[in-house]
This record gives structure tokens, sequence and C-alpha cells, in this order.
């Protein structure tokens, strides 16, 4: 009984609403920072539009954006193992290209 309450104690409740639970997709994340924050945009690029708007904003401490980091590196590290390595775009520079890769389309 005592050993059930201690594992209670440490454990957190999370709630994920189903508006919350059907994500949003981003392609492009732009970061960045303070002294005292992080911020990282995530932003939906669709081709042929001009004008790309940020889905959704996370604001972190410099602490919390540490610990998102090995987290991240460790679930892409777990995903490599599992499936190979990602493979990186040629250009793989800041901003990625309107086309997509694919044809572009006319009306």
């Amino acid at each position: 009984m005592e050993d059930e309450k201690k594992q209670k104690k440490g454990q957190i409740n999370i709630d994920l609403k189903e508006d919350i639970a059907q994500g949003i997709y981003s392609n492009l994340a732009v970061i960045t920072h303070s002294s005292s924050e992080f911020v990282l945009d995530f932003v939906r690029v669709m081709p042929g539009v001009p004008k790309a708007e940020v889905k959704s904003r996370i604001i972190l401490t410099p602490e919390h954006a540490k610990r998102f980091l090995n987290a991240l590196q460790d679930n892409v590290e777990k995903y490599e193992k599992l499936h190979g390595p990602i493979r990186k775009s040629e250009g793989g520079g800041p901003m990625m290209p309107m086309n997509f890769g694919g044809p572009t389309a006319q009306a």
C-alpha cells in the first residue's frame, strides 16, 4: 500500500484533449531565444503560397529547452535504430524549396 502511494506521488496525470490529440502538421520550425526563454514557432509552408502562418508556438525556459533537445536526440537515435538513418535533403539550408521537389502545377 505504501509503495502504491509513493508511485502515485511521483506521477503526473496528463490529460490529452481530443482536439489537441489530432495534432498540427508543421514542416518548418523557427527558433528564437532571449536570456530567459526559447520560443519555438511551428509553421506550415505550402507550395505556391507565398505566406505561411504560425500554427503553434511553444515557449520554454532554457533548462526545459535543453531537456527537450536531449529527449528529441534520444528519440531520433531510437527511430534510426529501428528504421535506419534519416536522410537529410540536399541543400539543407534554413529554407526549404517552395516546390517541395515535385512538379509545379498550373491551372
